[in-house]
């Protein structure tokens, strides 16, 4: 056999595929996917990009605080999109703070994903005890609003380890609160797919052959449970950036010494009546753009992957 005729396979099936087919017709799909990449590029890339090192005090001149973009009067050309209150330059400060707030974003949904999908095939698969367990467990979450738990979470962590920590670790600190404050989604959706697809001739003829649970829960019954998990991963970033920048903004996220979208935001709320308005704004379009292109995404996908809405 060819070792190559594999991927080649792959390869037609994919380029055959209704998923390209309907993106090669979506306009919508193609801008948003393109756009989703610069910014995610641009904010992988940010340490090679960037003009300056927010992080690196040296590069902070406060005499240089709260000057405009290159387009109003007065501006610096040092600086394109001008400077916040401390005389950081507001364009690493973005780059600096998008890739933050992606790294929260990706993070808090990877954590959400493996408990919520591990949740979901052992209540469906199991059922019983285990089922009404897990689904109990899942309604009491469901009725702590992130915020609720970010509070919690950060008064404890301040109470145990001083308020220093907090700010030393809030990237996996917030990973960590946004992640168990929304796995019950995954749990519920993951659960009603398993319950459909543990009916199915092909696992009673797993079960026949003598394989364990798990292999049939992860081997057979996960594939098959993956198109809404994909669906809905890609709103949940856009939600885990949202949590972190209203907790951000709120003074329980990332602390303005280490710049987010949502603690620049909040960072320039406060010059706003001083004509510094594109210290929150500019961050505030880029945060807006973001999410908009995800959830652009999301909902192609969405469409694309539910079988009722294919035409032919």
């Amino acid at each position: 056999m060819n070792p190559t005729s594999a991927p080649a396979g792959r390869w037609t099936r994919f380029r055959d595929s209704y998923l390209l087919y309907s993106f090669k017709r979506d306009v919508i799909a193609q801008l948003s996917l393109v756009a989703f990449i610069l910014l995610l590029g641009v904010a992988v890339l940010a340490p090679w990009l960037s003009p300056t090192d927010p992080y690196d005090l040296t590069t902070i001149d406060i005499m240089a605080s709260e000057l405009p973009p290159f387009w109003i009067a007065g501006s610096d050309e040092a600086y394109v999109l001008g400077t916040d209150a401390q005389g950081r330059d507001l364009l690493s400060t973005i780059l600096y703070g998008a890739r933050v707030s992606l790294i929260i974003g990706f993070g808090a949904v990877a954590l959400q994903a493996t408990l919520g999908v591990c949740f979901g095939l052992l209540a469906g698969y199991l059922g019983g005890r285990v089922d009404a367990f897990l689904m109990r467990l899942a309604d009491i979450q469901l009725s702590f609003s992130t915020l609720m738990v970010a509070i919690v979470v950060g008064a404890l962590v301040k109470a145990i380890f001083g308020g220093d920590t907090f700010g030393a670790y809030a990237v996996p600190l917030l990973v960590v609160i946004i992640g168990l404050a929304e796995w019950p989604q995954y749990a519920r959706t993951v659960r009603a797919s398993v319950l459909a697809e543990k009916a199915k001739e092909y696992v009673d003829a797993a079960r026949v052959m003598g394989l364990s649970s798990r292999r049939i829960m992860f081997r057979h019954i996960l594939p098959n449970t993956l198109s809404p998990i994909f669906v809905i991963s890609t709103v949940q970033v856009a939600n885990a950036i949202i949590s972190e920048a209203a907790l951000s903004f709120l003074g329980l996220g990332m602390p303005e010494t280490q710049p987010s979208l949502g603690s620049l935001i909040k960072s320039g709320f406060d010059y706003l009546q001083s004509g510094s308005w594109w210290i929150t704004l500019i961050p505030g379009a880029v945060l807006v753009m973001l999410v908009l292109v995800i959830n652009l995404l999301g909902d192609w996908l969405r469409d694309v992957l539910n079988p009722r809405l294919y035409k032919g």
